[in-house]
């Protein structure tokens, strides 16, 4: 079988690049190990419940009439009505250190401004001066690796500030520990903080489906349970992909959002594999989704949206423990506006999380450290949200491991490997990386990736801008 350009991975950077292939003509494949798409941000059913897996909140809200925001030109790039596309926005979030500092933020960038100013008065004019940079600041031009800590030193003086403001933008995209890049502060700043939270309206299903359907009434084709096994090259070009089944898939070219290792162990028998050798990442999470009767939503902090926690001892590193109950984020996945209280709701609790002693467990021990920890969790959630564990209606935990296994993430590395590709370029001409470790973030972000990458290297003289 031959396909013009074969993309690996339905996550929602490959769909996103499929929707933009076929729309420009290009007739893509994608292929995908498991039988349903999404990729880290997919769902699955237990005891009649659909859970949803990754999905605390979408990043980057705007309204519809905000043409130039990243959601809307998303949309448009993806021929899709933003108009019919119903959003929930988050009611309030915070972000809270043992000490008590707090600071609180909604989709209205001006209340987090005037939290700092209230909280931190010494530091209203560097506050200011940092948005600035922010404001003028290309992070998606390829450059040098620049530590936000040290910028952040120069504008805010004061740690726990620093800190407060890393919290959250650390642990919805930072593959790297206790600091991270410059450029990747910036993108995720301007998500959380200056455009803000929210959810689509229903499932993580239904928001896949309208992907899903939309790409296939295109043209473009999918096949589900199709393992990649090996990239075939010659002369400098990607020239085919190896499946599971046997079979070999000849092409044009490849675009993978499987992850730089997975993509460079694809490439291991192919000369120029070496040359995407990196370190990976060690970032990985535990997290339980507690199902409590729906009366519960307007018992538990039904003022908050999202808790963002952490110890007095500030660390987004992998843990010398196999979970850090030390600091958390706490999604109260009904506390949006405009979602109706239905019959259940929601707590899901996430942890940092160290790989190797999950790994390293056996069965018995696996299944006991769930159970245990997922009691620790809830304990540590309580004294944030109020208590909530002795009417679990049902819960379910996911680990590292379970993270590697459904997405493909190495070491269950939910960001991917802390040097990104901007580019999306690899030593091989006709083979592109997206998502993940191309270095968009957030659920917008990697569809963008998707359609970034498309445009770039796929579709000259497409109008990138639309």
């Amino acid at each position: 079988m031959r396909a013009p350009i074969v993309i690996i991975g339905a996550g929602l950077a490959g769909l996103a690049a499929g929707i933009r292939l076929a729309r420009g003509g290009r007739n893509p494949l994608i292929i995908e190990q498991h039988d349903k798409p999404g990729g880290l941000n997919s769902y699955y059913h237990r005891q009649g419940q659909l859970l949803e897996t990754g999905l605390h909140a979408m990043t980057n809200f705007a309204p519809p009439e905000q043409r130039h925001a990243p959601l809307n030109r998303l949309f448009r790039q993806l021929k899709l009505s933003r108009k019919n596309f119903i959003t929930h926005e988050q009611v309030l979030s915070e972000i809270r250190d043992q000490a008590g500092n707090t600071l609180c933020f909604s989709n209205d960038f001006n209340l987090l401004h005037q939290q700092i100013l209230a909280a931190f008065p010494e530091a209203a004019d560097g506050f200011t001066r940092l948005v600035e940079v922010i404001d003028n600041y290309d992070p998606f031009t390829p450059a040098p690796w620049c530590s936000t800590r040290r910028e952040l030193r120069t504008f805010l003086p004061n740690e726990q500030l620093q800190n407060l403001l890393l919290w959250p933008i650390m642990l919805y995209g930072n593959a790297c520990e206790d600091d991270m890049d410059f450029a990747q502060f910036v993108i995720l700043f301007r998500a959380i903080f200056q455009e803000g939270l929210f959810r689509p309206a229903g499932t993580m299903k239904n928001f896949l489906d309208l992907l899903l359907n939309h790409y296939r009434a295109l043209g473009g084709e999918i096949r589900f349970r199709t393992p990649a096994t090996g990239l075939i090259t010659n002369q400098g070009q990607v020239t085919g992909v190896k499946l599971a089944n046997n079979e070999t898939l000849a092409c044009e070219a490849v675009i993978s959002t499987a992850g730089l290792r997975v993509t460079r162990d694809l490439l291991a028998t192919a000369d120029h594999g070496a040359d995407l050798a990196t370190p990976g990442g060690n970032i990985s999470f535990f997290e339980t989704i507690f199902l409590l009767p729906g009366a519960f939503r307007q018992i538990l902090a039904p003022d908050r949206t999202m808790l963002f926690y952490f110890h007095d001892t500030f660390q987004h590193r992998m843990p010398t423990t196999a979970v850090d109950m030390n600091s958390c984020v706490v999604c109260l996945s009904d506390h949006f506006q405009g979602i109706a209280t239905g019959e259940t709701c929601q707590v899901r609790v996430t942890h940092l999380a160290n790989y190797d002693l999950w790994h390293q467990a056996s069965p018995s021990e696996y299944i006991a450290m769930k159970g245990r920890y997922a009691r620790e969790s809830a304990a540590r959630a309580e004294t944030l949200i109020g208590a909530f564990h002795d009417q679990v209606l049902f819960q379910d935990s996911f680990t590292p491991l379970t993270i590697q296994r459904f997405s493909g993430k190495e070491r269950g590395a939910v960001y991917g490997a802390p040097n990104k590709h901007k580019d999306g370029c690899t030593p091989f001409a006709n083979l592109v990386l997206a998502g993940t470790d191309q270095g968009f973030l957030g659920i917008i972000g990697a569809m963008m990736s998707g359609v970034v990458m498309a445009n770039q290297h796929f579709l000259a003289g497409a109008d990138h801008a639309a």
